[in-house]
């Protein structure tokens, strides 16, 4: 019987908590057993890691896997525990030596080749080892984004092979290197609007003390136009504030844009989002858009489209900048300190007060619709 243990992360929220991965061999039947609060994802890594070693010419035990993810009460979603199951079950069975893996933590999607693949939430992976004083070992296109943190010690591979032969002392993995940051990323700049003088005051005004601010004015007066070029007057982003803007830019869809890091988020749902899309949720938890603006603008365009619940559910983010998302298994804390800015016709026609346009909305439609 052999035992192995290897160290990852599972990112609940912005939190990257501690996982450690145990792999058991014993006699028996050959199977391969996967414990620990696993989702299906995590659950279909078994065929994975399997065709992974196989085609990268290791031997696969023929006994009985017990692959179990520690802490068990702790939700493990993503592909992300391929690397460190694979990892485990080379060392378990003695093709890769025990005495290392413990200085070391493992993230990332194994492809059937072996090849290593990104995945979500680097940058709070990193964070978190930083503190636990351990190197993480990274898919490459991941570790550009954990490099960002210059103080953790993050090592970049394209192959299950590269981490292998690392472990064995044979070659050694690359120290991660950050991608390059735009020293002057391209904003939208408000000294290209012409006129505007009494709404651009208002833009500056709002900049200085981090007001709220509504645009109300019929269509194609330079509402969107205006509020797209509100962070290019804002100041720029201190370290610790970028850093924390990117952990959960991270854990997004859209992945974190490296070459922008430090760049003031702006995000402009469509009025047709949930509420759930704006504040976050999931049985796994998710940011929403006002997390994804931390540090940044949301802007609400037609505003008054918005669903009533969907407006209401701004009240708590706006007064203690953060968002508690509450689920069955598991509860979070996103950070949300994001500056609203709004826009709206002045009318259901929308042409109330437009110089060529004459409305047709009753004195009655205009104040229900304001």
């Amino acid at each position: 019987m052999s035992l192995a243990i290897v160290h990852s992360r599972a990112m609940i929220g912005i939190e990257a908590s501690a996982v450690l991965v145990e792999i058991h061999l014993a006699n028996g039947l050959p199977a391969f057993n996967l414990v620990g609060l696993p989702d299906l994802e995590v659950k279909e890594s078994r065929e994975r890691v399997r065709a992974a070693l196989a085609v990268c010419g290791f031997e696969f035990p023929n006994q009985r896997i017990t692959v179990n993810l520690a802490p068990a009460d702790l939700p493990k979603s993503s592909g992300l525990f391929d690397l460190p199951i694979a990892i485990g079950i080379l060392a378990a069975s003695g093709q890769l030596p025990l005495e290392q893996l413990n200085h070391f933590e493992f993230a990332g999607e194994l492809g059937l080749s072996g090849e290593l693949r990104s995945i979500r939430g680097a940058l709070g992976m990193a964070w978190a080892a930083q503190a636990a004083n351990r190197t993480l070992i990274l898919p490459a296109a991941s570790a550009a984004e954990a490099a960002l943190l210059s103080s953790a010690s993050v090592l970049s591979a394209t192959h299950l092979m590269q981490v292998c032969r690392h472990l064995l002392g044979s070659d050694l993995l690359p120290i991660a290197q950050p991608l390059a940051i735009d020293a002057q990323p391209a904003m939208l700049d408000l000294s290209e609007v012409k006129g505007q003088q009494q709404a651009k005051r208002a833009l500056e005004i709002a900049a200085a003390g981090r007001h709220s601010l509504l645009l109300i004015g019929p269509p194609g007066t330079g509402k969107s136009m205006l509020a797209q070029r509100l962070p290019s007057l804002l100041p720029d982003m201190s370290e610790l504030e970028a850093l924390e803007a990117a952990r959960i830019q991270s854990l997004g869809k859209e992945r974190l844009d490296a070459s922008r890091f430090g760049v003031r988020a702006y995000r402009a749902p469509h009025h047709t989002a949930s509420a759930v899309a704006l504040v976050g949720g999931g049985s796994v938890p998710q940011p929403g858009e006002i997390s994804l603006a931390h540090h940044g603008v949301l802007f609400l365009d037609e505003l008054p489209e918005f669903d009533r619940k969907v407006l209401e559910v701004l009240r708590e983010p706006l007064e203690s900048q953060k968002i508690h998302i509450a689920r069955a298994a598991h509860s979070t804390i996103f950070p949300a300190d994001f500056q609203l800015i709004a826009a709206m016709n002045p009318c259901p026609c929308g042409f109330l007060g437009h110089p060529k346009k004459a409305c047709r909305c009753t004195p009655d439609q205009v104040a229900r619709y304001l």
